[in-house]
């Protein structure tokens, strides 16, 4: 019973994909000190997403630590996780500490993003029927 509910429980938060981690990202995560459930955290319930450096790949940032001071949130860290969507996987590519405060990305780039992943999926979809 519990097996079931926990492959429902998959399905309904996106989790039945397979999460790996490249070399690479292991090694930033161990120069960074970043566990593997604080990265897996971070792509759960990011602060922020935006596009990635590497072509079709995002990346979601989440505060290392919040102060609340009155109605507005502070932070002096980010931690930035960078990955890669393909049907049957994510792919951790990279992780990263930034000793400070990004500022957000334009209305622009984010529809720039969601159109590059739209026609990526389209592209990914048209290729398994070939």
């Amino acid at each position: 019973m519990a097996d079931i509910i926990n492959q429902n429980m998959q399905t309904i938060y996106g989790l039945s994909k397979k999460i790996t981690f490249t070399r690479h990202a292991q090694a930033k995560m161990s120069f960074y000190k970043l566990s593997k459930q604080r990265v897996l955290r971070v792509l759960h319930t990011p602060k922020r997403t935006e596009e990635g450096v590497a072509p079709k790949t995002v990346a979601a940032m989440q505060p290392g630590v919040v102060k609340i001071e009155g109605q507005k949130e502070s932070w002096s860290q980010e931690i930035w996780v960078m990955f890669q969507d393909t049907p049957g996987e994510r792919k951790i590519i990279s992780a990263w500490r930034y000793p400070g405060v990004t500022k957000a990305r334009s209305a622009i780039s984010k529809q720039i993003m969601r159109s590059e992943y739209a026609s990526y999926v389209v592209g990914e979809k048209l290729d398994k029927m070939k």
